[in-house]
């Protein structure tokens, strides 16, 4: 007979296994999270490609990843399922025909025909195990690392003195970008930087083709093949009824429009979407990088985004008369809005570095406000934002640091670091 242990945890697999994405809040308790260890990509950084690349420095890979790793087991010691990202790319790739896909897709959007080694990067990767050709993929593959001797053609031959047939994706181990859950379902996003493009290419290989997704129908409520881009920091689900998404350097408005018309006309629970402009800058690439939802009434802020008054263009986003049209309505107060959307009468606004002209400044640079809530009022954050941390801790907010001196000059936080799969359902 089964011990009352074993029916529970049988009864975790099996709602696992029905809804393999779940999530319906930022706050609700995270059960499922996605991660991508830093790797060779890291570094394949040099000074002279950082800005191609959207890095202003090169981490140091034995710290990035320890600090990684401290991160994964703050989230594990916490009961959530860690999954990686390469792992589950490797593990879909394993049928011979699909890698020959994905080898064909990753070479035609690195535009390898360019320089005409489309031929002999294909014949290079599929040399390599599924996991290897993963990494091998992800880390970028330097022109030297091909036999001179396979280089037949005048093109090959000519040093252009650009190191790279394919370009490193040091981006990756921020896993919130490329897709996002929504609900039962995700978005596949078209990314805003060529340097990320290729990098949702392995999500929708997962959702298509690993078991743990392929045979659930999970829906995709916007792909990356559409052709105004969006990004997953700038998509944060309220709750089951309402998402607000940034109206940023790396989002567009048309893509928030498409975004809520899908979810409306698919009959998702979601009602209202509000698209929150922030200020198009590096500082304010998302908009988790100035807000993030902290507890049912508490939210982390940038002072930055806001105007004297705490004025801003928010925009609500309702089911239209058809399936091709939103009813818009214009706030320009963000908390009134949040009230007003949530159905809160009292709301609290955090500010990053508390407020402080300089602190504020440094601190949301180091992502203060890019928290990772991992139960409502408990949240992850890096360790070197003292001030926004003590602040958190004042408003009743359990915080759990992590190092940060390395994994911080990727400009992300452990909100961008982790994109949820699963999560509970919060109270009403």
């Amino acid at each position: 007979m089964s011990s009352i242990a074993e029916i529970a945890s049988e009864r975790e697999i099996n709602h696992k296994l029905k809804h393999p994405i779940h999530v319906t809040s930022e706050i609700g308790t995270l059960r499922t999270v996605l991660l991508k260890r830093p790797g060779k990509e890291v570094e394949n950084l040099v000074p002279e490609y950082l800005q191609r690349l959207l890095f202003d420095d090169i981490p140091y890979l034995p710290i990035i990843q320890r600090e990684h790793d401290y991160f994964a087991e703050t989230l594990k010691n916490r009961g959530i399922e860690v999954l990686y990202l390469e792992k589950l790319a490797a593990e879909t790739l394993s049928n011979p025909e699909l890698k020959k896909q994905f080898v064909d897709d990753i070479l035609r959007e690195s535009r390898a025909n360019v320089n005409g080694a489309a031929k002999i990067l294909r014949e290079y990767l599929l040399s390599f195990s599924s996991m290897e050709m993963v990494d091998k993929i992800m880390s970028g593959v330097l022109k030297k690392e091909i036999e001179e001797s396979k280089k037949t053609h005048l093109y090959e031959l000519m040093d252009d003195q650009y190191p790279f047939y394919l370009d490193p994706m040091p981006n990756l181990y921020f896993t919130r970008d490329p897709a996002a859950s929504i609900g039962n379902g995700l978005t596949i996003n078209s990314m805003r930087e060529p340097a990320r493009r290729r990098e949702s290419l392995f999500m929708q290989y997962i959702i298509k083709h690993h078991p743990r997704f392929a045979d659930h129908d999970v829906p995709v409520w916007l792909d990356r093949d559409y052709e105004f881009s969006i990004e997953g920091g700038d998509e944060l689900i309220l709750s089951d009824e309402v998402i607000a998404i940034g109206v940023s350097a790396r989002t567009s408005a048309r893509a928030i429009e498409r975004l809520a018309l899908n979810l409306f006309k698919k009959n998702s629970s979601f009602k209202k979407v509000l698209a929150v402009e922030i200020p198009k800058c590096r500082a304010f690439m998302h908009l988790d990088t100035v807000f993030t939802m902290v507890d049912y009434d508490k939210f982390t802020i940038h002072p930055g985004i806001q105007g004297p008054q705490g004025d801003m263009n928010v925009y609500i986003l309702e089911k239209g008369e058809d399936d091709e049209h939103v009813n818009i309505s214009h706030r320009s107060n963000l908390q009134e809005a949040l009230k007003e959307a949530l159905g809160l009468s009292e709301l609290v606004l955090i500010p990053c570095g508390g407020g402080d002209e300089i602190a504020s400044s440094r601190e949301q640079w180091n992502d203060g406000s890019n928290t990772l809530a991992i139960a409502p009022g408990v949240v992850v954050t890096y360790d070197r934002n003292y001030i926004s941390n003590e602040l958190l801790r004042q408003h009743g907010i359990e915080v759990v640091e992590i190092l940060s001196s390395e994994l911080s000059r990727g400009r992300g936080g452990p909100r961008c670091m982790s994109m949820p799969i699963v999560r509970e359902n919060i109270r009403k």
